[in-house]
């Protein structure tokens, strides 16, 4: 049954997409963390070289403002990236699910073709 073994083939490449796009998510997430830290490594050293670590100050500087800005921006980021990831995550067990009964088809078909031609060949010979 050549439907078959197309539908796991389908089934197969879907897992590997899901699974692409779910790494892909992480490797997202990675870099926004680190940069978030980088960031934050350059909001303390600016706060340290002006001595001031009061945002409400009138003399705060304006590039570290600016860098925690960047950095919560990244942060929200970051936890939409992670919503993605758990939905993208369901979506790979789904996509699993469906692989395995595809498998599971696919092994009782082969099971019900080798009697038939077993049979055939024992008619033939």
């Amino acid at each position: 049954m050549k439907s078959r073994e197309n539908l796991v083939r389908l089934k197969q490449f879907q897992v590997n997409e899901k699974r692409r796009q779910l790494l892909q998510l992480d490797m997202m997430i990675a870099e926004f963390e680190r940069m978030a830290g980088e960031l934050e490594f350059q909001i303390t050293a600016e706060e340290k070289k002006a001595g001031i670590t009061d945002i409400n100050h009138f003399a705060y500087p304006t590039f570290a403002k600016a860098a925690r800005l960047r950095r919560d921006n990244l942060r929200n980021s970051q936890a939409d990236l992670a919503q993605q990831r758990s939905a993208a995550e369901a979506l790979l067990n789904e996509a699993e699910a469906e692989l395995a009964k595809a498998e599971m088809l696919e092994s009782r078909d082969s099971r019900v073709r080798e009697p038939e031609t077993g049979g055939r060949s024992a008619m033939i010979g």
